[in-house]
């Protein structure tokens, strides 16, 4: 089977027909909420407090709704507007741009508190053009990547390499480009089940811990985090306990309401025994 980015640009292999595939289709929507969970846990954030990130290749929103129900505030960045569209009709919470990132990020330094990206980074080491040379597509991107993030941040890729080369390739730039880190490798021993994710760091908090890197998931690895990360996915996947509530239910407007006190937005109406009511029709 063909790899996606060799058979057209992502702005023309995503057009109006497939990002609406993409986007319907069940098993990739479990597939990427799995995916995106994991990545928001190398992250390594406190979910205390909201944080600013930015979804590097957000698609229709998929990633950026596990944001949402994590109660964090985010941008996100694509380069096919079929799929931005759809993402405006879902009118999701994050603010949405339209950019190549092969040709750098416009944001100003220390915007954002992490960044995530799910199978997208990939793309940039295919020379669909003739100008477009995967060596300086990316150390145009990982330059005002780290430029965009708060010292000691983190960015986590989930990312397909198509060989070692590749790996090596995308790693060097990084690192020439001010980040440190490495790869985490969940489930090595498993051909199917086998993810990479590119876990880089922006520097050092001033005063903060020595950043390490963290550890993949294996059959002798932590039972918790083993335990726990297979637990969201298993409600995920057979629909048997979402995370996510039932639009306009009373749960779903209480837990709008709490992400609008996080964010400190003034006159958020008081929860009380009518919040979600049903009424009557009236005649």
């Amino acid at each position: 089977m063909s790899r996606p980015e060799h058979i057209a640009p992502p702005e023309l292999f995503y057009g109006e027909i497939e990002a609406e595939k993409y986007t319907r289709n069940s098993r990739i929507a479990a597939i990427q909420a799995e995916m995106t969970m994991r990545a928001v846990e190398l992250l390594n954030i406190s979910d205390d407090e909201p944080r600013y990130l930015l979804d590097i290749g957000c698609g229709s929103g998929l990633s950026g709704e596990i944001l949402d129900e994590d109660g964090h505030l985010w941008a996100g960045v694509d380069i096919a507007p079929s799929m931005l569209d759809i993402a405006v009709d879902k009118d999701v919470e994050g603010d949405l741009f339209l950019q190549d990132i092969g040709q750098g990020l416009g944001f100003r330094p220390g915007t954002f508190d992490g960044a995530i990206s799910i199978s997208v980074l990939q793309w940039l080491c295919n020379a669909d053009k003739a100008e477009n040379k995967p060596k300086y597509r990316l150390q145009r991107f990982f330059s005002t990547l780290f430029m965009s993030l708060q010292r000691g941040a983190r960015a986590v890729f989930q990312f397909y390499p198509e060989n070692d080369e590749q790996i090596e390739l995308i790693m060097g730039i990084a690192m020439k480009c001010g980040f440190t880190g490495g790869l985490v490798v969940d489930y090595p021993n498993s051909k199917k089940a086998r993810k990479f994710y590119l876990c880089l760091f922006a520097g050092q908090t001033p005063g903060g811990p020595k950043q390490e890197l963290p550890q993949g998931l294996d059959s002798n690895g932590n039972p918790d985090s083993v335990a726990f990360t297979q637990t969201r996915i298993q409600n995920q996947s057979r629909g048997k306990k979402s995370r996510k509530p039932v639009k306009n239910s009373a749960e779903w407007i209480k837990h709008k309401k709490e992400l609008a006190r996080k964010r400190g937005k003034e006159d958020v109406p008081l929860d009380s025994r009518y919040t979600g009511r049903k009424r009557k029709p009236r005649f």
